[in-house]
């Protein structure tokens, strides 16, 4: 498997550095290129400045469902993977972050959140996971069978084992108003992803679909952005049907 990306440079943006995101990862025709991780895991503590991160290309969550909020954060994922995890990394430049809700599996869009939804079984297109986490690092996830409507849960036990990194405390009530810069990364166990539904191996040529979105319901700037486009009259991150492409390398 090859190595496939560029070194990501950075400009002040706000005040703020942001990585610089070529218009080539923008979500036209909504296909991400997910680099292998073949010079070793990232740092999960250093989060998105880790140089390992540089290897893999950038998306931007930009495309608003619903009204258009008074802020509009700026969003970016980065994605790789090996053989036994996926990796995932958010970086949000935002206003009015909280991270009220510190149980698992709560209703954590309520809070500044970014979410990863993915099928990962190239066979079932329309079954996919939900992975939602709050700014302070707290997820929510379950699988969803979207053709038959069946969904469950993923178990604390089995969230547990997801290695998340969250440069924003926990449990913060009162929102900070900002402009905040914050990163959320996280691990995910492939096999952990196999006791809820068939994964195809990611490899070479292999190809998921998925969206990545940006949301915080209930703040004082509610709003609801993709990175794949959803034709929809309001705001719905269900919608499989319009989920990108996940190209493995």
């Amino acid at each position: 498997m090859g190595l496939r990306g560029f070194r990501c440079l950075v400009i002040v943006l706000g005040g703020m550095l942001m990585p610089c995101v070529p218009s080539s990862a923008y979500a036209q025709g909504a296909t991400y290129q997910v680099t292998y991780m073949a010079s070793g895991e990232p740092d999960f503590e250093r989060q998105w400045p880790d140089k390992v991160w540089n290897y893999a290309g950038a998306i931007t969550i930009s495309q608003v469902m619903g009204e258009p909020p008074k802020f509009k954060p700026i969003a970016h994922a980065k994605m790789g993977y090996d053989r036994k995890f996926l990796y995932v990394v958010f970086r949000t430049l935002d206003k009015h972050v909280s991270s009220e809700i510190t149980d698992y599996n709560g209703p954590v869009s309520q809070d500044a959140c970014v979410e990863f939804f993915f099928a990962p079984d190239t066979a079932q297109p329309l079954r996919y996971f939900n992975l939602e986490i709050n700014a302070g690092g707290i997820p929510l996830m379950g699988y969803y069978a979207y053709d038959t409507k069946v969904y469950t849960k993923v178990g604390k036990e089995d969230l547990e084992k997801l290695e998340i990194r969250s440069s924003f405390p926990k449990g913060v009530v009162d929102a900070v108003e900002g402009p905040v810069t914050w990163t959320i990364a996280c691990k995910i166990p492939l096999d952990m992803l196999e006791q809820y539904a068939p994964v195809t191996s990611p490899e070479s040529e292999i190809i998921w679909r998925a969206n990545f979105y940006k949301t915080a319901s209930k703040t004082a700037n509610p709003h609801w952005m993709t990175w794949a486009a959803i034709d929809y009259d309001k705001p719905n991150f269900h919608l499989p049907e319009y989920f990108g492409k996940l190209a493995f390398d």
